[in-house]
């Protein structure tokens, strides 16, 4: 299950990661450190894909994963190109193309649909998974990252 990084102001759930206050292990002392570190970096990524494309902005309750995945793929890639091509000032004006619309899939069957939502919805605000997955991803970074040369 994937997770966010976040402040202490949100509730505790399997999918957010808040920052340790007052660490007291050396281990949480070193995970806080690189996860404020790692969250300030998100914050600035994702809110530049945010201010330039709506779609990373609206809700994605209903999307899969692999939707998902090509969404931020490809405005990463787009984010990627418009910065490029902001700095080759000189370079040759193209003519725009207009691209070909999208077909949507849609539901077959949403009560399905919705029960899993549901579903996921109830896994996701699981108190002692959000304590569980924390503790497991400090003992992860911290095998990872003191048994490196960084």
């Amino acid at each position: 299950m994937g997770y966010y990084l976040a402040d202490n102001i949100y509730p505790k759930w399997a999918t957010i990661v808040k920052t340790i206050r007052e660490p007291r292990t050396p281990k949480k002392q070193y995970f806080a450190m690189k996860q404020e570190a790692c969250k300030k970096d998100v914050e600035r990524a994702f809110g530049a894909l945010q201010s330039r494309f709506a779609i990373v902005a609206g809700p994605v309750h209903f999307w899969s994963k692999d939707v998902l995945h090509d969404i931020i793929t490809t405005c990463i890639i787009l984010h990627n190109m418009i910065i490029e091509d902001e700095h080759n000032l000189t370079g040759p004006i193209q003519v725009a193309r207009e691209a070909p619309s999208s077909d949507v899939e849609l539901v077959v069957d949403e009560n399905t649909q919705f029960q899993e939502f549901i579903a996921r919805h109830k896994q996701i605000r699981n108190k002692d998974a959000h304590i569980a997955l924390r503790n497991v991803l400090i003992e992860h970074l911290w095998d990872q990252y003191t048994n490196s040369n960084v």
